[in-house]
């Protein structure tokens, strides 16, 4: 290990990128093997690099890649600690984790922005560049030091010291796996359906997401990102169960046909 160590420092007199490998060790106690994983990790859609093979690239295929290895890290940590809570505690506490204004807090106190290669419009609160970095460094920390490292930089530098597990537990912050909740509780299907897409005056892209109840229209959104606009329906939906007693016995009423 501390051969390992000392091979790494030395590299460092000589690499090239010396800024991101001292940044990425700082925030995730790991020396970079790939440095172009990282690299790449930070390179936002609006201002795409070209590959050697000449391809022109983004982060958004880590940011996927991350993405799932996030959900996959924390659902398991959650699951350890938390023997005793069901399924829907464990889906709602993983969701306000995961969620993109939590990453985006996270990513803006890692100072992440700063080092993301991205165009001057893109810069708008909405976009969720530093959420978006955060997941696409995951996706490459889990390609470039594997499952277990990755897991560890989740669970010990994000979850650990940036949330407050007691107070996220009693937010209610996250609509979506509340409707979920509700929907399980009165044996009720649910589908999200992206029904629209298009590029606000930014180019930036609106998702606009439709909440289905049992095959009846329940509500829709828009958002920045499909999850933000999975949010916003979500919320939507709930606020029409609690005020509107006709549409809410009509959604029930498909529990009571179906048994």
């Amino acid at each position: 290990m501390v051969f390992s160590r000392l091979i790494s420092l030395i590299k460092l007199l000589f690499i090239k990128d010396k800024e991101l490998y001292v940044y990425v060790h700082s925030i995730s106690g790991y020396y970079p093997g790939d440095i172009e994983l990282y690299k790449l990790a930070l390179v936002h859609r609006s201002k795409p690099v070209q590959l050697p093979d000449g391809r022109w690239a983004n982060n958004e295929r880590l940011e996927f890649l991350g993405d799932a290895v996030l959900d996959l890290v924390v659902a398991d940590y959650l699951y350890e600690i938390y023997p005793g809570k069901h399924e829907g505690f464990l889906t709602s506490t993983r969701a306000k984790i995961v969620q993109r204004e939590s990453l985006n807090r996270i990513g803006k106190a890692l100072h992440i922005e700063s080092h993301v290669s991205a165009s001057p419009h893109s810069s708008s609160h909405n976009s969720y560049i530093a959420g978006n970095a955060v997941e696409a460094i995951v996706g490459a920390m889990y390609l470039d030091q594997g499952y277990h490292r990755t897991r560890r930089f989740i669970i010990d530098r994000l979850i650990k010291q940036h949330f407050d597990l007691n107070d996220l537990i009693k937010t209610e912050q996250n609509f979506k796996s509340r409707l979920i909740e509700w929907t399980q509780k009165y044996r009720i299907t649910i589908e999200y359906e992206l029904v629209d897409t298009y590029n606000d005056a930014d180019n930036n892209p609106i998702f606009r997401t439709a909440v289905i109840l049992g095959g009846i229209y329940a509500g829709d959104a828009t958002g920045y990102s499909k999850k933000e606009s999975h949010q916003g329906a979500s919320k939507i939906v709930l606020e029409r169960i609690k005020t509107d007693r006709i549409f809410r016995e009509q959604v029930l009423s498909i529990t009571t046909a179906s048994n």
